[in-house]
């Protein structure tokens, strides 16, 4: 019996070391935590449950044989994140550089099952060379056996990738296909090719960080969610950002106490429209000022910014908050916002999270650059997602709301549960300039006419009277009571229940 616990104490200690402490100090130099070292941040202290210590690889060739470390390059197993149980797994960059093998893939799948089971969040800690060029297919075989778990897991535990060093070829696919991804600067990247294979074949000259950096990939691309200054910083984040979801698509969101009080009135919101109706402000003082104790957890902030995404609570409950940003492209709708605004609202219906929708929008960005991009297909991809939504939809029309972009923005039409107008709404196919523009166009020479059927034009169509007449608002508010009028639907709304007509799955226009 002695001997078996010297052994279990040898096995455990030589896994706890990984590649040794050698490679794990090349980690602390280069600015990054071993792949234990970040399971210990993100989990409550003394909660971690280990899965598959003693796993080791099956590879003969290449003189594999005679090199295994015992957990193959991967910490798996579950804990809990401020009391709530989570799955997680760890790439661990000392062993093989976290290269991806048969056993190294069966561990991670093992933890996402054991997720999908009980409903528990997934966390991948990924930080992996790629696939074990030693095992050739077998490798891959792991990949592909993750990606289908990354898809059977969607929409039925929310998934969380914190890529914190290299992810490259096929192993971003995992990444990609979790709803969120966060990523340490100057540390971590993901590409499909790197910087050789591209010069290579296009003759472009390109460092990793930006060909797949996190900054290119918050800014650029809109593959990565958030951008974050170390390890610590991202893995204290997520803690934070766990805390705002459901642990399933059975669950409702978390609700935390708060002394937040709900009738809390803001008159300063009174005077955030600008007289101008042509003058910008800063969508992010409402959402700040009516979410609990001013807490708002934005996401792709840098990406799209003519479009607010983010997670908030009202009366201690997690709204998901979409709202157009009038300080960039006049809050236009645009390619890029609508993918990025669609996907969250996706999110937010899979896993029961209520949408809070603020609305300026004068329109969708025009120019044959948005129409060659396909603006058509995917400013409908946000109109697909507020449409098949069937979870608490509130919005607010704070000022413009105009043409086909009114529509799409979580309106009466798309099953909007409670919309409100401010005074200040303007609700109208088009904004009164162009619209005197195309119906007097015969007048067109004579601009004092022409300003008197402008201003004809803003008394009957730019406020929102016309839309109240026809149903459309449920009722005109004053700005300062919105956190008031917004948390009393949403608690009537609390037991909602609607369903869309039985489908395989829908074909949104991708």
């Amino acid at each position: 019996m002695k001997d078996v616990i010297r052994q279990l104490e040898e096995k455990r200690e030589a896994a706890r070391l990984g590649g040794g402490q050698r490679r794990i100090e090349a980690q602390h130099a280069k600015g990054k935590l071993s792949a234990r070292e970040r399971i210990e941040l993100l989990l409550d202290p003394g909660s971690f449950e280990e899965y598959d210590m003693f796993v080791e690889h099956r590879c003969a060739d290449f003189g594999m044989a005679a090199t295994t470390v015992p957990g193959d390059g991967v910490v798996t197993g579950w804990g809990t994140i401020n009391g709530r149980a989570v799955f997680v797994f760890s790439q661990d960059f000392t062993v093989f550089g976290g290269s991806l093998s048969e056993a190294h893939a069966e561990k991670i799948c093992k933890v996402m099952d054991q997720a999908i089971k009980v409903g528990a969040p997934i966390i991948g800690l990924n930080d992996s060379g790629g696939a074990r060029i030693q095992e050739g297919v077998a490798s891959l075989a792991g990949y592909a056996e993750v990606f289908q778990r990354n898809v059977m897991a969607s929409g039925v535990v929310p998934q969380l990738s914190l890529v914190m060093g290299p992810c490259a070829g096929g192993a971003v696919y995992s990444p990609a296909m979790t709803d969120f991804i966060f990523m340490v600067k100057d540390s971590s990247y993901m590409f499909v090719t790197g910087p050789d294979v591209v010069k290579t074949v296009t003759h472009e000259q390109v460092t990793h960080e930006t060909l797949g950096g996190a900054v290119t990939h918050t800014t650029k691309s809109g593959v990565a969610d958030l951008a974050f200054d170390n390890d610590v910083e991202a893995i204290e984040e997520a803690r934070r950002f766990i805390d705002f979801l459901p642990a399933n698509n059975r669950q409702k969101p978390p609700v935390r106490p708060t002394d937040d009080p709900i009738d809390r009135a803001e008159p300063s919101l009174d005077t955030l429209i600008p007289a101008n109706p042509n003058k910008p402000y800063d969508m992010r003082e409402l959402i700040l000022k009516v979410m609990d104790e001013g807490d708002f957890f934005e996401i792709q902030r840098n990406y799209a910014k003519n479009i607010i995404v983010g997670l908030g609570r009202i009366q201690g409950s997690t709204v998901g908050v979409v709202a157009n940003q009038p300080m960039v492209l006049a809050g236009c709708l645009d390619i890029d916002a609508s993918r990025k605004a669609g996907r969250f609202v996706r999110f937010c219906d899979c896993f029961n999270i209520p949408i809070l929708t603020f609305v300026d929008v004068p329109g969708f960005l025009p120019g044959t650059a948005q129409e060659y991009g396909g603006i058509i297909k995917h400013g409908s991809k946000l109109l697909f997602a507020f449409a098949e939504a069937t979870v608490p939809k509130v919005t607010v029309i704070t000022r413009k709301a105009y043409g086909g972009a009114y529509d799409v923005m979580s309106s009466k039409h798309l099953r909007g549960d409670v919309n409100y107008a401010w005074p200040t709404a303007e609700i109208a196919v088009m904004g009164p300039k162009g619209a005197v523009e195309i119906i007097f166009r015969a007048e067109m020479g004579d601009p004092a006419k022409i300003e008197a059927r402008t201003e004809e034009y803003r008394r009957k169509f730019a406020n929102p009277f016309v839309a109240g007449h026809r149903g459309f608002i449920d009722d005109v508010i004053m700005p300062h009571s919105t956190r008031r009028r917004v948390a009393r639907s949403l608690a009537m709304l609390r037991d909602k229940a609607m369903d869309n007509p039985w489908k395989k799955h829908d074909n949104i226009p991708l």
